[in-house]
């Protein structure tokens, strides 16, 4: 059986990976640092489409997360086929008021960790001579984001990084695409259910489901990226253009000065 590795898996769009991979028929290796929902989704994906899951207990943030995981999935004999780079944090606070342990925390799980995992699984699949890597940036990837500067920046990481590890794997039989959603209706965003109904009827918020399966029907294809929705794909355009200055009157509004206020 052909396996998928999910970081973040137990929850969103991780779970969401998790649950349409399965439907195709690959055993799913659960990666995540909840021991419980792990241990749950495992057996759940198991009973609903009758492939086998390793659940895998990991501190994402921690340096040697890549490592230990890749030398536990290679001395259990899986053969990882799909990598998915998915485990994610949102911290809403300016940069003063954020806590130095939470910006090293989000740096390590977005840059850090995903970084290693993908040398180390990259340099089999290559070996293998096939192989697909999915890895999740964001919208705010293209522009500065007030508020959340730390998690921007780790996104245009990871945007940075995935484009040209693509280009490196050309000729290989490896894959890899990059996902940029907006918002998606996770537990990220704490919005009243009223709210996120319409935004997702607008939709300028997309459901977890959407934007798994549009970035896996990329990913087969081959595709170098997915911005998934009509809107994503607007909202990319315009931040791609939009100049510095233009951020400063978003400043002044009540709800970001509020954000930015917060201790």
């Amino acid at each position: 059986m052909t396996y998928a590795l999910i970081t973040g898996s137990t929850s969103g769009i991780g779970a969401e990976y998790a649950h349409q991979l399965a439907s195709r028929g690959y055993g799913i290796v659960v990666v995540s640092n909840r021991r419980e929902e792990n241990l749950q989704m495992a057996d759940h994906l198991r009973s609903r489409y009758g492939v086998e899951a390793l659940p895998i207990y990991a501190d994402l943030t921690r340096p040697e997360a890549a490592r230990e995981i890749y030398d536990y999935v290679h001395q259990m004999g899986i053969e990882v086929e799909i990598l998915v780079c998915n485990a994610g944090m949102l911290l809403f606070s300016s940069l003063c008021r954020t806590e130095p342990q939470a910006l090293e925390r989000i740096v390590a799980l977005h840059c850090t960790t995903p970084t290693l995992l993908c040398r180390l699984f990259a340099e089999r699949m290559v070996q293998r001579g096939r192989g697909r890597i999915l890895v999740m940036s964001s919208i705010t990837a293209w522009t500065p984001y007030p508020t959340i500067s730390h998690y921007a920046a780790t996104k245009a990481y990871l945007r940075s990084f995935a484009q040209s590890l693509w280009y490196e794997l050309r000729g290989t039989g490896v894959s890899l695409t990059t996902v940029f959603p907006s918002a998606v209706d996770t537990p990220f965003y704490d919005l009243k259910a009223e709210h996120r109904r319409w935004l997702l009827r607008l939709g300028l918020m997309l459901s977890a489901e959407e934007v798994a399966r549009k970035a896996l029907r990329a990913m087969f294809r081959g595709r170098r990226r997915s911005l998934p929705g009509a809107w994503t794909k607007v909202e990319a355009a315009v931040c791609a253009c939009l100049p510095a200055w233009a951020l400063l009157p978003v400043l002044k509004l009540p709800v970001v000065k509020k954000i930015l206020e917060r201790v």
